[in-house]
């Protein structure tokens, strides 16, 4: 437990205070009483904290923090965001727990080994999100899904950063950047609505920060795990 807490970096420790303060104060400050709501974000901001880490604790937190979400998007009519993280970003997360302690850097599996997308992939990349942003877009139309064309941008991002993450890429981080902007604006419209939303969307603001953090800090784990492997 020692060394777990002293891998924190002093960083690390002020935005994820910073974000658990803030999504607290607003949920009580507007008077919610959906708990559910609360505890969801607050286990939301601790799994990006890890993920940013190369930690696989944070996509276990992720599976988590996954089934709390899709019930809190079930209660707004955001069946696209239910079925996108109950069908796809859990089961993912799953895949990419199982990726990273697979490959850890230098056997240490507090920290995963960071991966390079070949050309080939890529281009099969954005195939796959192409077919499935398609598919997702006429299944949510039938399910009349509230705000149609921002649910299906949203199933677009959150299956780029979830496969980037499982594939271990840094770019995974500006797939979540994108998906957190589209949440952004999909739970501002939902406070419109309903005041009680509003934390998601303090949640969402939180994790933006900490993702753009996630890319930062993963470039730095590129350079310096790049480095070390050209020094052997």
């Amino acid at each position: 437990m020692k060394k777990f807490l002293k891998n924190i970096t002093l960083v690390e420790w002020l935005i994820w205070g910073i974000s658990v303060i803030s999504i607290i104060v607003f949920f009580f400050v507007f008077k919610n009483t959906q708990y559910l709501y609360l505890v969801g974000s607050l286990i939301g901001v601790t799994a990006l904290i890890f993920v940013s880490k190369g930690n696989p604790i944070g996509q276990f937190l992720t599976i988590v923090f996954s089934v709390f979400y899709g019930f809190i998007s079930y209660s707004f009519n955001y069946y696209g965001e239910m079925i996108t993280y109950l069908g796809m970003s859990a089961p993912i997360a799953l895949w990419a727990l199982i990726s990273w302690l697979r490959n850890p850097y230098k056997g240490d599996k507090s920290e995963v080994k960071v991966n390079s997308l070949s050309k080939k992939e890529w281009c099969l990349f954005l195939a796959a999100v192409g077919i499935i942003t398609v598919s997702f877009f006429f299944v949510l139309q039938a399910l009349n899904t509230a705000n149609l064309i921002i649910s299906t941008i949203s199933v677009l991002t959150s299956f780029s950063a979830a496969y980037l993450t499982a594939r271990r890429s840094r770019f995974y981080a500006i797939g979540y950047g994108a998906n957190d902007i589209v949440l952004i604006i999909m739970w501002t419209i939902a406070s419109y609505e309903n005041i009680t939303y509003l934390p998601m969307v303090i949640c969402f603001i939180a994790f933006f920060v900490i993702d753009t953090y996630g890319f930062i800090n993963w470039s730095i784990m590129n350079k310096k795990q790049n480095q070390e492997k050209k020094k052997r």
